[in-house]
């Protein structure tokens, strides 16, 4: 997400301030990174009727009255659901409730919804530029390399998302590239972070490799190391800082395998924020902790019970630190890498983040 979101700091419900919402299972792209649940090999997250146009509606102004002040449309592919476009004009239309502390006391305003728009950028076309500058969409734009661009994602071309973040940045849209790090396309993170940055791309969210969906088969080949790891924090944060741009990891970080602290331009987490920072709300209108989980917890029409569902307040109570963390003084600060990628990846929500591995 970009770093202009909003944020509730006292939500109207139990849900956190963003909503992931994806709008499809539709992909146009086949990326190996794909963490997709229902990619998996041999996955059994069934791909359940999508909801509809009035479904969705109904969904999001729901959400909306509950606090949720934060849409980010994802899939698959956002732009391959037919309905995209008149969900995102609805949702424009709705209005949530932030309340803030100002000068000491609480102020409550009623606002519309910060709207996001995450995509492979393949059929991204300029009416579509037009259309989210229309309607004040933040565009995310995927770029996982540039010479191996197509190795990771079997589709699309490097060039044509350069281009639109290039005619984006003259239509005063704003943007974030986002690059998600993998063994085979690290030797070239400076330059892609880089040509994205020189054609307009206004921030940086980068997501190191983790398995789930389809990555799953290509683990072994993906992965990145510890060094890697920290190779990869170094990198953005040097051509963050030589372009006077701010980036963020999408994903915490074990705190223990970090070899600074010090970074400026560059956001790294430590702690999860599934459940308490942002949800997601699959095509077919099931909850999910995380965009990464395979764990359905309940369906959007019946809310209101997910607070009581075991594996959200996991969660949200924090219960799912790794056994070889419980005696770490770095504890209070940090969760132990990714929990579903552990969870994934080893078969325990407790187990050790994929990098232990």
């Amino acid at each position: 997400m970009s770093e202009e979101k909003i944020t509730s700091c006292l939500a109207p419900s139990f849900l956190p301030a963003t909503a992931v919402l994806e709008m499809t299972y539709a992909c146009n792209h086949e990326c190996l990174f794909c963490s997709c649940p229902w990619e998996a090999p041999n996955s059994k997250f069934g791909k359940n009727k999508e909801m509809n146009l009035e479904e969705w509606k109904s969904a999001i102004k729901m959400l909306t009255e509950m606090g949720v002040c934060n849409l980010a449309f994802t899939g698959g592919e956002p732009l391959l659901k037919k309905e995209i476009f008149e969900i995102i004009k609805f949702a424009s239309t709705c209005k949530a409730e932030l309340i803030e502390t100002v000068d000491g006391s609480l102020v409550s305003n009623i606002i519309n919804p910060k709207l996001y728009m995450i995509s492979n950028g393949r059929i991204v076309t300029e009416e579509i530029l037009d259309f989210c500058k229309e309607y004040d969409v933040h565009l995310s734009m995927s770029l996982p390399g540039l010479t191996t661009f197509h190795d990771h994602t079997l589709a699309g071309n490097p060039q044509h998302v350069l281009s639109l973040f290039k005619m984006a940045k003259e239509k005063g849209i704003s943007t974030t590239v986002n690059v998600t790090v993998t063994k085979k396309n690290i030797f070239e993170l400076y330059e892609t972070i880089s040509e994205a940055l020189i054609a307009g791309a206004d921030s940086l969210l980068m997501n190191r490799f983790l398995p789930g969906g389809r990555g799953l088969k290509y683990t072994q080949d993906l992965l990145l190391t510890t060094d890697q790891t920290n190779e990869m924090l170094d990198i953005a944060e040097e051509v963050l800082s030589t372009a006077k741009r701010y980036g963020s990891v999408g994903t915490e970080l074990p705190k223990c395998i970090l070899k600074r602290d010090d970074y400026e331009y560059l956001s790294v987490g430590t702690q999860c924020s599934a459940a308490i920072d942002f949800f997601v709300v699959g095509p077919s209108g099931k909850i999910r902790t995380c965009n990464h989980s395979p764990i359905e917890i309940g369906h959007i029409s019946d809310i209101e019970a997910i607070k009581s569902e075991d594996y959200w307040k996991k969660f949200v109570m924090k219960n799912y630190h790794p056994k070889m963390c419980v005696d770490c003084k770095l504890l209070h600060s940090c969760d132990g890498g990714c929990r579903e990628a552990a969870h994934i990846f080893s078969g325990e929500i407790d187990s050790p983040d994929p990098l232990f591995l």
